[in-house]
């Protein structure tokens, strides 16, 4: 059987102020592209469906129509976890309605998918953290342990245990003994979780710019080795990079946010993955690229013409920009470079061979004119840099209308 992962979508996301709603929609109709091509079986959303707790109409409507198509009509199943992005109530709510339509909402660890028979597929089993899926096509079932985003408060009440025991173990325990219950050799045995996981080499993650850190319960990480030997393939949300963490016998996957969403991540691809996997085998996945969006970019020019015609060449992109001069960037240039480009986020001015800050008390000449003063002060305030023409010019205006 096939299945995609995808995760980190975080609709309604905004880069600063600048809005991508509009590349979400064009990269979830990739994303049912992909689905529909690779003829897959079952979609795998692994948390951070939205970006904020209280998504805007736009996301939400984004979120149910890419859904909806991801389930062809209702014959393929489509499961979504909550992220730490994500409101538990929010994403809970809709579930009795989505699962009409053949999409599974799980938004706490608490939520128990009820059993029920759809025309394609049905859930035959089913506890918190868990249910198993069969297919009017697979004569095999799949079994699902399921981890959504939650704070400290909400795992312990799931966990029913001392608040001092750490919270990384109670989870090992509760997948392996859900695994032990029901995951053996005659079905597809995945686990799908948005949480913060270490390899077993050790090697921490970095998290993006834009991503809220995650520490469950303050506990010590998650490791690769916390999964349970019967799990062919887990399907992770949360880091924005893609990356497997585990082995390539026991694929633990981050499949990568579908967009870059901060300057951290310029330069990053994007997927989704399609994994292929049968009962007592190894999971086997490909990276399918994901092409739609606008690209991030840090670019740094010491040139303003050169600035603007790099900017011309590449009009799609959207820019964290750093313009390096001998004095500040002037309003006039800054129009000039905001005008040339539409995709600019921020333009960050770097002074050549600025002195550093002894902080040693200046001594000002009081006897001098005005004008020479606010120059001595403004070189004390900023490191010794002399103030431009156009500082000068705007405080002979000021001293006009005093």
């Amino acid at each position: 059987m096939k299945i995609l992962h995808t995760a980190d979508w975080h609709l309604g996301k905004r880069l600063d102020s600048f809005s991508r709603i509009e590349e979400q929609v064009q990269v979830m109709d990739e994303i049912c592209q992909i689905a529909e091509r690779e003829h897959v079986d079952l979609v795998i959303v692994a948390g951070d469906l939205f970006d904020a707790f209280h998504p805007s109409i736009e996301a939400i409507e984004l979120l149910y129509k890419t859904l909806k198509k991801l389930t062809a009509d209702g014959s393929r199943p489509v499961v979504a976890i909550a992220g730490n992005h994500d409101s538990t109530g929010l994403i809970d709510a809709p579930d009795p309605l989505a699962r009409e339509c053949g999409i599974i909402m799980i938004g706490s660890p608490l939520h128990s998918v009820p059993e029920m028979t759809h025309t394609d597929f049905s859930i035959t089993k089913s506890e918190p953290g868990f249910f198993e899926l069969k297919m009017k096509h697979l004569d095999y079932p799949i079994r699902l342990l399921h981890t959504p985003y939650a704070n400290e408060t909400r795992l312990h009440a799931y966990f029913d245990n001392d608040k001092t025991v750490m919270l990384n173990q109670l989870m090992s325990d509760s997948w392996s003994s859900l695994a032990e219950k029901y995951c053996d050799s005659k079905g597809v045995n995945i686990l799908t979780a948005h949480l913060f996981v270490v390899g077993k080499d050790g090697v921490i993650p970095d998290e993006p710019e834009s991503e809220k850190p995650i520490r469950i319960g303050n506990a010590d990480m998650i490791y690769a080795n916390n999964i349970p030997n019967q799990i062919q393939y887990t399907a992770l949300g949360h880091l924005h990079a893609f990356q497997n963490v585990g082995t390539e016998e026991r694929p633990v996957i981050y499949s990568s946010s579908p967009l870059s969403y901060s300057f951290s991540e310029a330069g990053q691809k994007k997927y989704a993955v399609i994994i292929d996997v049968q009962p007592d085998q190894s999971a086997k996945f490909v990276k399918v690229e994901l092409m739609k969006g606008r690209k991030l970019y840090r670019k740094t020019f010491d040139d303003i013409e050169i600035a603007i015609q790099w900017l011309e060449q590449h009009p799609d992109a959207l820019l964290e920009l750093t313009i390096v001069s001998d004095t500040f960037l002037s309003a006039e240039d800054r129009q000039r470079l905001i005008k040339a480009h539409d995709g600019i986020i921020h333009i960050i001015p770097s002074i050549k061979n600025l002195p550093m800050n002894n902080d040693k008390v200046t001594n000002i000449n009081l006897n001098q004119d005005i004008k020479m003063l606010f120059r001595d002060y403004f070189k004390s305030k900023n490191m010794n840099q002399e103030p431009g023409d156009e500082i000068m010019l705007l405080f002979d205006e000021i001293l006009q209308k005093s």
